[in-house]
């Protein structure tokens, strides 16, 4: 089920594409729903594309495919997208599994630091805690990173974001994840399974896939929510 500004989005860039064969720009996009930033339009793409309702063309830029609309109409999400963290902390935007928010508990994960160039995730671990909603987390065992840089900006995820991430060592292609490179550098990318190969897709025009051999790599992560405050 979609809800309403899913849906407008998602009939927007079918009739863009069935007109001119282009899809339109994250400007254009934002004018059509009424938006006040493009931030918005990020997450609602992101949630068409956890949802199999579009696509990205990888290595393009504006280039998203229609591959199904919706058959069963609009709906409204049921859960709230302001959750209060602590009493004096409000994060106003939510993205994440599609959990329901009924589940009011807070609970602390381990804050492994920044993910970045250079740094292992074992070299960050233990040196603080964040408080998450439980009702974003599924089962497993979880941590969370700060995000830098804007190489997955067009998946929604921005420069100082929260990533919360699934502890594991194994994730299926197209998910976003926490690979370890030659156990030194730790990057969030997506994971795309060529062959005997491993490539790292940013969500960036900007920037190139990296392709490793499937012993250079190693989950450590797959993404399982995302935390913004302002």
């Amino acid at each position: 089920m979609l809800t309403q500004k899913q849906h407008e989005l998602l009939c927007f860039i079918d009739e863009k594409l069935k007109d001119s064969g282009v899809s339109p720009s994250f400007e254009e996009m934002k004018e059509a729903l009424g938006l006040k930033s493009k931030s918005g339009i990020h997450r609602l793409i992101s949630a068409l594309e956890e949802r199999d309702f579009i696509r990205r063309l990888p290595n393009r830029a504006r280039a998203l495919e229609v591959l199904k609309l919706p058959e069963g109409g609009v709906g409204e999400t049921t859960h709230s997208n302001v959750v209060a963290l602590h009493p004096e902390t409000t994060v106003r935007e939510v993205i994440s599994n599609p959990a329901s928010a009924a589940n009011n508990d807070v609970i602390e994960i381990p804050l492994h630091g920044r993910i970045a160039a250079g740094a292992p995730i074992e070299a960050l671990e233990g040196q603080s805690a964040l408080s998450v909603p439980a009702a974003l987390l599924g089962p497993g065992e979880h941590y969370a990173l700060e995000v830098s840089g804007d190489s997955m900006i067009d998946a929604g995820i921005l420069d100082g974001d929260y990533a919360l991430i699934q502890k594991t060592e194994v994730a299926r292609d197209g998910e976003i994840v926490v690979a370890l490179i030659h156990d030194e550098e730790a990057t969030l990318k997506y994971l795309r399974k060529d062959g005997a190969r491993i490539r790292l897709d940013p969500a960036n025009a900007a920037y190139e896939p990296q392709v490793y051999g499937a012993g250079e790599v190693r989950i450590q992560g797959k993404m399982a929510g995302l935390l913004r405050r302002y």
